[in-house]
């Protein structure tokens, strides 16, 4: 059936950092197609341009399909489920890259599939490859013919360049040439494969579902299937998993002090998941609570910019003992399929999504809880609908600390100069918001609402913080070569 080009973001979504996707894969239970369908479901907040599944059954072989849109309009319906027998499956969804916005390709879309000598491989990857252009030359200039514009393809060109006897060593190989951040997902006909970068910047979940076993980017996608969370994938792990052998465990890098994205906590996954043993709610509730000691404001009401800045929110009203109230409320039926409305309509932008509760925030003085700041847009406009409404004051207290550095690990950034924080002081940034008052949680703050109370150990950073410190715990090759500069030591 024909394809429709990926749709453009709606105005409220591209005034946010993104998640360029989410990863799910299972073995060993019965209709295959079904779990992993429900797992990209859950996870469909990582990546919402175009999803793809594939399967092995030992009668039909390898089977596929990949879909622009809602994991919801695609792979619920009975023709397209039918096409994909089999216990062993794997799936992605993705947003396009930064490069490619209204772009995106089918080819593009994964699982990637290739045929080696000993059998053929799917692989689905979350993350991005911060050398994969330098590699691409490379590969090129050997032979290598690309079909996508997928960082991941060069994992599989590395692979059929390998000279080891099976695939498992194969992507061994292949991934201690790339650099970067990779949570990656692969099966072969008899085997699911899982692997983390040495940082273990992306996340990746396993799990147990019956006799079968699940891996997935956060644990809700666990949840949905009634699946039992068993551990995360290590940094520098690499599981193989067989229905007759069960798991196996090994350890192909050099083994490195982790640096796990602190954005997965602020904003990524889901509040219902589970990250380095932490509910991600509460992390979020507990930032509100720093913010609110470190920003204290007098003022009638908190309320949230829905749905990112709920917890934090919360956390906020309760330090602080001003009252919590739903002063925006968000409109559940507005998705990223939404029909392109008039030139006129269009221009209402954010509030097609969001609207002011009038009746409460009347006269009132209010302070407004996001996850972040990014280019700016979306936040002026939510002020100008609270002032419209009747509010007396607008005060800004943001869950992250000023977004001054694109991340080249796997995250949709605008570039360096598209960032508010990074052209503005916080007192320009207010005024350029007009709004009273603004303030960001500082990055020791983040840092202690992640559980390290100390703070940020500035000599070893416990997380990968680049987006605000611009300590990049990989060098961006590719994006250096093309003129990119980071940060001047002091």
């Amino acid at each position: 059936m024909p394809h429709t080009p990926s749709l453009p973001r709606h105005p409220f979504d591209d005034d946010k950092l993104h998640e360029e996707c989410g990863i799910f894969g299972v073995i060993g239970v019965a209709d295959a197609a079904q779990f992993v369908a429900l797992g990209l479901h859950a996870l469909q907040h990582r990546g919402q341009e175009a999803g793809g599944i594939v399967t092995y059954d030992p009668a039909a072989g390898f089977s596929s399909a990949r879909r622009f849109g809602y994991v919801r309009d695609n792979f619920t319906r009975a023709d397209v489920m039918e096409t994909l027998p089999g216990t062993l499956g794997i799936g992605h969804v993705r947003y396009s890259t930064s490069g490619s916005k209204g772009q995106t390709q089918i080819r593009d879309v994964q699982p990637l599939f290739a045929e080696f000598a000993m059998g053929g491989c799917a692989i689905a990857h979350n993350g991005n490859l911060t050398n994969a252009e330098q590699l691409k030359r490379e590969l090129i200039e050997r032979g290598s013919i690309f079909q996508s514009s997928s960082d991941t393809e060069c994992i599989i060109h590395l692979m059929a360049r390998s000279i080891q006897s099976n695939i498992p060593e194969r992507m061994k190989d292949a991934l201690r040439r790339v650099e970067g951040a990779f949570s990656v997902i692969a099966m072969t006909r008899s085997k699911l494969i899982g692997v983390r970068d040495p940082l273990g910047v992306r996340p990746l979940m396993l799990g147990r579902i019956g006799d079968g076993w699940v891996l997935a980017s956060e644990t809700c996608a666990l949840d949905i299937i009634g699946a039992e969370f068993l551990r995360e994938v290590e940094p520098g792990e690499m599981v193989i998993i067989t229905a007759n052998k069960g798991l196996e465990s090994f350890y192909p890098f050099e083994r490195v002090k982790p640096r796990f994205c602190i954005f997965e906590h602020v904003y990524f996954s889901r509040p219902d998941s589970v990250i380095g043993g932490k509910s991600v709610y509460e992390t979020r509730r507990r930032i509100g609570v720093e913010l609110a000691r470190e920003a204290p404001v007098e003022a009638d009401l908190v309320c949230p910019v829905p749905d990112s800045g709920t917890p934090a929110a919360i956390g906020y009203s309760q330090e602080s003992g001003i009252p919590y109230a739903m002063g925006i409320i968000r409109n559940q039926y507005v998705g990223r399929t939404f029909i392109e409305p008039a030139e006129h309509i269009r221009n209402m932008g954010v509030r097609l999504k969001l609207n002011v509760n009038r009746a409460l925030i009347r006269g009132k003085r209010i302070v407004l809880v996001d996850d972040s700041v990014v280019r700016g847009t979306t936040s002026r406009k939510i002020k100008e609908m609270i002032l419209d409404a009747g509010a007396k004051e607008v005060h800004f207290r943001i869950a992250s600390p000023p977004t001054m550095w694109p991340c080249f690990y796997g995250v949709d950034t605008p570039e360096k100069d598209k960032l508010l924080a990074s052209t503005m002081s916080e007192p320009q940034m207010r005024d350029h918001l007009g709004v009273d008052s603004l303030s960001f949680v500082s990055l020791d703050g983040l840092y202690r609402a992640c559980g390290e109370d100390a703070g940020r150990d500035n000599a070893a950073p416990q997380y990968c913080d680049a987006c605000f410190s611009g300590d990049y715990p990989v060098r961006p090759v590719d994006r250096i070569a093309r003129g990119f500069e980071l940060k001047k030591s002091a």
